[in-house]
Order: C-alpha cells, then sequence, then structure tokens
C-alpha cells in the first residue's frame, strides 16, 4: 500500500470562515503520513492533536459509530458531536468549565471540522486496507503452508506399502495436521459398509451405513459426520474416493479442533486440507491395495508352481514295460495343476495296474483330489499285497469298494473320480479292466478292429456304496489298448466339433504299428491341429499299452 498523497492532493482546500486554510493543512499532512503511520495510528493522532491545538480544544477522541476507536489526543472528552463519515466525537475545551453555547471560534465554542472528518475516514480506510492485506498475506502463507504439510504427509504416506500400517498412519496425519483432538477412519469393508479401520480419542461408532453408489455428496458427508463421533462437539468429514468414479470408498473423520480456548470449529481452509489429503490418501490406499494384491498373486504363483511340481512327481516320468507288454503315458494340464491322473501299479507278483483317472473339476481343487487318489490307491495295493499271492493280491472289486468308501469321506460331496483300470500280468499274457464310469477303453486290434471297454460301475465318490466289476480281456500280439480322458474326444474346434472317439479310432488304426512314443506325439500334434489354436478346454491324458 501506498502513501495517501495522491489521494490528498485532490481534496478542496478548506473554504471556513476563519480562513486559516486548516482543511489543506490537514490533507497536507495526510499526505506526508507514510504507510506504516497510518497502519500503526500515528498519522490519525498526529491530525487530531493538530486540529485540537488550532481549535483550542484540550483533547479529543473520535469513534466509528459501531464503537471502534480512529484517533486520540489529549485529554479525555465528554462532549460529543456527530461528524461525517458516520463518526462521533468526543472533545474537552481548553477550560472544560465554560459553556458551549454554539457560538464558533474562542473558549467554550463548538469545534469547526475542516475536513478532519473526510481526512479520518480515508486514513481509517487505508488502515483497513492495510489489515485486510495483512489478512490476505497470512492466509495466503497459511496456504502455502498448508499444501506443503498435506504434500509433505503425502509423501510419507505413499511411501507406505502396508494396508494395516498405512490406515493408522493415514488417521495419525489427519490430526495432526488439522490439530483436532479426535479423528476415525472407516473403510468399504465386503460386506458393502464403512467399517472402522482407526480411530484417535475414541468414542467413534464401530460400523456405518454404505455410501451411495455414486459417492457421497456434500450434505450426505455433513449428516454421516455429525454421528460419527458422538461426543464430538465439532467434527469435519471427507470421503475417500475410488478409482475411475466408482464412487466412495472411504470416509475420513477429524473432530475438535484445538484452540486457545479449548476446542473450536474447523475453518473453509480446513475443508480444502483435508480434501486435499483425502485425495492423497485414496492414492497411498490404492497402491497399497495393489501392492498387497501382487504380494498375494506372488503367493498364490508360488503355491501353484508348488502344487505342479507335486503333481508332476506324482506322474510317473516313464511308464515300465512288463514282459511282452510295451507301455507309454502323457498329460497335458489346462492349467498349471490338473485332475487328470494316470500311472504304474505293483500288484502281487509280477502283476501290472495300469491306470487313467479323471477327477471333476480344474485347477488347485481336483490336483488335491488327485493326490488323494494316488496315495490311497497305493496304500490300498500295499496293504493288498501283504497277503502274497492269496485273495486280495491282485485287482479285485474288494479293492474298490474300499478305495470307493475312502473318496467318498475325504471329498466334498459334489467331486467324484471317474477311473479305467488295466492288470497285465506278464507270465500269462492275461489282462483285466476295471472301470468305474470312466471313458470306454479303445482296444485296437492287428487286423484293425476297434473293441471299445466300457463302463462297469460309478465313478469312484459318487455314493457311499457302489459295485464294481473286474471284466477279462483277451489281448493277441500285435494289438493295442488306449486309456485316455475326456480332454482328447471333448477337445474343440473353433467350429464348435468335438474331436470324438470315431476320429480317435481312426487315428489309431491308422498308426497302430508305430512305436508308441510316436504314436503319442502325433495324438498331441493331431489333438493340437484340430483345436487350431483354441485355449485348452479340459485336462488330456493317453495311456498306450500293446502286446508285443
Amino acid at each position: 500500500m501506498t502513501s495517501p498523497a495522491a489521494g490528498a492532493a485532490q481534496a478542496p482546500e478548506s473554504t471556513s470562515a476563519a480562513g486559516t486554510g486548516l482543511g489543506a493543512e490537514l490533507w497536507r499532512l495526510a499526505a506526508a503520513a507514510e504507510t506504516a503511520e497510518w497502519e500503526s495510528g500515528a498519522a490519525q493522532t498526529r491530525l487530531v492533536g493538530h486540529w485540537c491545538r488550532t481549535q483550542g480544544l484540550a483533547g479529543a477522541q473520535i469513534y466509528r459509530r459501531d464503537g471502534g476507536p480512529v484517533a486520540s489526543w489529549g485529554v479525555l472528552g465528554t462532549r460529543e458531536r456527530s461528524l461525517e463519515h458516520d463518526l462521533i466525537l468526543y472533545y474537552a475545551v481548553a477550560d472544560d468549565a465554560a459553556p458551549d453555547d454554539g457560538a464558533g471560534g474562542g473558549e467554550g465554542s463548538t469545534p469547526e471540522e475542516h475536513d478532519l472528518a473526510g481526512v479520518l475516514a480515508i486514513g481509517l480506510r487505508l488502515r483497513e486496507l492495510a489489515d485486510e492485506l495483512k489478512d490476505r498475506r497470512f492466509q495466503d502463507n497459511y496456504n502455502v503452508v498448508t499444501l506443503q504439510a498435506v504434500y509433505d504427509v503425502g509423501l510419507a504416506i505413499a511411501s507406505t506399502l502396508n494396508l494395516d500400517e498405512l490406515t493408522e498412519e493415514i488417521l495419525l496425519r489427519a490430526v495432526s495436521l488439522l490439530d483436532a483432538r479426535r479423528g476415525a477412519f472407516y473403510l468399504l469393508d465386503d460386506e458393502g459398509r464403512l467399517a472402522l479401520a482407526g480411530t484417535i480419542g475414541g468414542g467413534a461408532r464401530e460400523a456405518l451405513e454404505a455410501p451411495p453408489a455414486s459417492g457421497f455428496d456434500e450434505a450426505g458427508v455433513k449428516a454421516v459426520a455429525a454421528g460419527v463421533i458422538p461426543a464430538a462437539e465439532h467434527s469435519l468429514a471427507v470421503p475417500i474416493e475410488g478409482d475411475g468414479g466408482s464412487g466412495s470408498v472411504g470416509l475420513l473423520v477429524v473432530a475438535d479442533k484445538e484452540s486457545r480456548t479449548g476446542v473450536g470449529p474447523f475453518a473453509a481452509a480446513d475443508h480444502r486440507a483435508l480434501s486435499l489429503f483425502a485425495n492423497q490418501a485414496a492414492i497411498a490406499l490404492t497402491n497399497a491395495k495393489l501392492h498387497r494384491q501382487a504380494l498375494e498373486k506372488e503367493r498364490l504363483e508360488r503355491e501353484v508352481e508348488l502344487a505342479a511340481e507335486i503333481q508332476r512327481n506324482i506322474l510317473p516320468a516313464e511308464m515300465p514295460s512288463a514282459g511282452c507288454f510295451e507301455t507309454v503315458g502323457w498329460s497335458r494340464p489346462s492349467r498349471q495343476v490338473g485332475g487328470d491322473y494316470y500311472g504304474s501299479l505293483r500288484f502281487a507278483g509280477s502283476r501290472r495296474g495300469l491306470v487313467v483317472a479323471d477327477v471333476t473339476g480344474k485347477g488347485m481343487p481336483a490336483a488335491l483330489l488327485v493326490s488323494t487318489l494316488d496315495s490311497a490307491l497305493r496304500l490300498l495295493v500295499d496293504d493288498c499285497r501283504l497277503g502274497g499271492e492269496g485273495v486280495g493280491a491282485e485287482l479285485s472289486p474288494e479293492l474298490f469298494d474300499r478305495l470307493n468308501k475312502h473318496i467318498v469321506e475325504s471329498s466334498a460331496s459334489n467331486c467324484f473320480i471317474t477311473l479305467i483300470l488295466a492288470e497285465i500280468d506278464p507270465r500269462n499274457r492275461g489282462v483285466r479292466y476295471l472301470n468305474a464310469g470312466h471313458n470306454p477303453g479303445l482296444l485296437v486290434r492287428g487286423n484293425g478292429e476297434a473293441t471299445l471297454l466300457p463302463a462297469s460301475g460309478l465313478p469312484l465318490g459318487l455314493l457311499p456304496t457302489a459295485s464294481y466289476q473286474v471284466e477279462p480281456l483277451e489281448m493277441a500280439p500285435g494289438d493295442l489298448l488306449c486309456l485316455y480322458s475326456d480332454g482328447i474326444t471333448e477337445c474343440e474346434s473353433p467350429d464348435g466339433e468335438e474331436y470324438g472317439q470315431e476320429r480317435l479310432e481312426d487315428f489309431l488304426r491308422a498308426r497302430r504299428e508305430r512305436p508308441l512314443s510316436e504314436i503319442v506325439d502325433a495324438i498331441d500334434a493331431d489333438v493340437r491341429r484340430f483345436g487350431a489354436g483354441l485355449p485348452q478346454g479340459d485336462d488330456q491324458t493317453v495311456v498306450l499299452i500293446r502286446r508285443g
């Protein structure tokens, strides 16, 4: 603010009867005063003092009509007079005992204004403008400090990726930022309500109703804030908004701002600061949640990889040969772990059991049931072998009765297993099989004729009581037996056509004399070609047995 000289230069000179030019002198004194003198009130005091001396007054005090002081000089005045610009003058003449007869000049007379009210009014306005400028500078500085504080706390919380630690840090920083005595922080839970994630000062409600789908509006936030901390005298709340306008995912509440007299209300600047901080908190929460999701995904991936490794160890690296019988096995899961199973079991004597099974479902649950099946099969077969060459030491319906009961007791009610097992005896070249609800085995004889091995019992785990039957099978030299899962025959082309059992029969018939490993590779390639790059819909498994 500059000196009021420019305004004073345009003011008219006094035209008082005394002809002293007092008005012009007052304007000259006003113009010569420095800005600091107007701000401190020294200029006003000098003007009033000069005016009193020219009027023969012992003192004068000037007030605004609303009671605010403007200037004072000399002794306390008792005589009242209204001036222009809503000013009131109290003055004392040199001899205050003399009567005020209203005559101009001299002892006991009423003093002339000589532009005093106008000069003081301008000075008063200049002082008000200076005060306003100070307030604005203070507010600007306060805003800068607040923004810097919001920025600093934003950096502090952004560096915290632990979600539990972050919620505590957000609440602590918010309360500190606004000098609040209490605070509460709510986050959206799985049930869609705002659950209390942290509190300072206590007394906050444990849960709030779900926010509107579009998020809180200003009226909604005020209504919620009033009841979050019932014991608080003053509350301020701002929502934590989700990404992409997904609505409010949290609510940040502070209460009872510290003041010199105790607690007080929050100003508009506090609301802006808390809103800016809430934006920072929303970003930090998003980062922390993404970090937690990444860690959880990494943990699950490690667990799935471990499960896949366990499953690879369950499946045989290579299928053993037994006398004149050649065997080979192959499996490809649709995911990292699958629900298909194949393996080789040792029965009593030199007999071998070649098995293919398919567990309902895919992924980790199916893989766990595969592990259960493998363990149960091997334990039951080993238990049967304890009898040596006698009863129960070979493939039997009783073995599958026990296996079925075990699967029923150890799996969910909606889970079951289809299974086909072929037992080969290299000593007498005999073959027997049992099919528990599985795809029919496919026997391609040396002359190209195909025979199916249909199911002779229910899938394992479907009913607690089920009966199973072992069927004999004659295999001549050159005959090829294929055990497979439905992932082969149900593989779909882009047109929705299934690979089908007949196509598999024709494929095996045309290649029945080739090496088994070559046949397996050819099945893999042909099924891939048929699927034409579509995602694999189910686990695929094949076991081939050929009598030499």
